[in-house]
């Protein structure tokens, strides 16, 4: 029997196009542009000259860069250490049925529904011990407290919105993937007599892996990546306490306007966070081959 093949319709092409110009338009080009900015000294709009490598360089001897990914790599570490852990426990205690669960879900992702700037200024009253709560009761514990003036507290301030921002996501996940455990688990379980903590340990826990693993690449990149709200909250202060590698670029492009070196910085900072990404996705397809290897109860 002969094998036929459908011929391509060509004028699908035409359907795609309107996207691949979207794309071109939204994300090529601009990129493309950086690159041509990473190259050349722009004197003036008449005069440029060419670089090579010379800002690249430059910009991976800035010590300030140094501190700004040393602060970057710990405040994203600690976002994970603290949120995951925290999410985990959350979707743990919540309800699973009933008009209890659609409440607490609704709760839950109220945070997740306000835009960043405002998180930051929430937090920037909250924090004030003339008029925020969380200001006034450290205070009146007698604590001495200023995320403006004292840069451990402004970092912890910073890591504190986060965690109150984005905890709820990572809970989200975890509460959708203890739904998504068959009930044969919990019955063999049951009839074994295990403790929750061996529930949790041996049929939660490793059923909640490929789950775990895309709260840990979102969190990350986004923490990565964060920009708005220690900006509305401290600024990047006091000092250079919160200034992370989003707002180091900020302000090498629009307070220095040192573009060559913005446009070079900011070629390796989505290099790293291209590169993150690569190796959290192939981790979480080697997870993902090892559930799907599991045999089930």
């Amino acid at each position: 029997m002969s094998t036929f093949t459908k011929p391509v319709n060509q004028k699908a092409w035409l359907l795609v196009l309107p996207v691949l110009l979207c794309v071109a338009f939204s994300a090529i080009l601009p990129l493309m542009t950086v690159v041509n900015y990473s190259v050349q000294d722009i004197i003036s709009p008449e005069r440029r000259v060419f670089v090579g490598t010379e800002w690249f360089a430059s910009v991976m001897r800035d010590e300030d860069l140094h501190g700004a990914l040393l602060r970057q790599l710990t405040f994203s570490l600690a976002v994970l250490v603290v949120q995951i852990p925290l999410g985990i426990l959350l979707a743990l205690s919540m309800p699973a049925h009933g008009w209890k669960a659609s409440l607490v879900l609704v709760l839950v992702a109220l945070p997740l529904l306000i835009p960043w700037n405002v998180v930051g200024t929430i937090w920037q009253i909250y924090g004030r011990a003339d008029i925020g709560l969380l200001g006034a009761v450290l205070e009146w514990l007698g604590i001495d407290y200023s995320y403006t003036g004292n840069a451990r507290d402004a970092w912890l301030t910073v890591l504190a919105m986060d965690v109150w921002h984005w905890t709820p996501l990572v809970a989200l996940l975890c509460f959708a993937g203890l739904r998504s455990i068959p009930d044969a688990y919990y019955q063999a379980a049951r009839i074994d007599g295990a403790s929750r903590l061996a529930v949790f340990r041996y049929i939660q826990l490793p059923k909640l892996r490929g789950v775990l693993m895309i709260a840990v690449l979102l969190r990350f990149m986004d923490s990565f990546m964060i920009y708005t709200e220690p900006f509305v909250l401290t600024g990047g202060g006091p000092g250079n306490a919160t200034t992370f590698l989003s707002q180091f670029l900020t302000q090498k492009a629009v307070g220095q306007f040192d573009l060559g070196p913005a446009a070079a910085f900011s070629l390796i900072y989505f290099l790293i966070i291209l590169l993150l990404c690569f190796i959290l996705y192939n981790w979480m397809q080697r997870v993902g081959t090892q559930e799907r290897k599991e045999p089930a109860p």
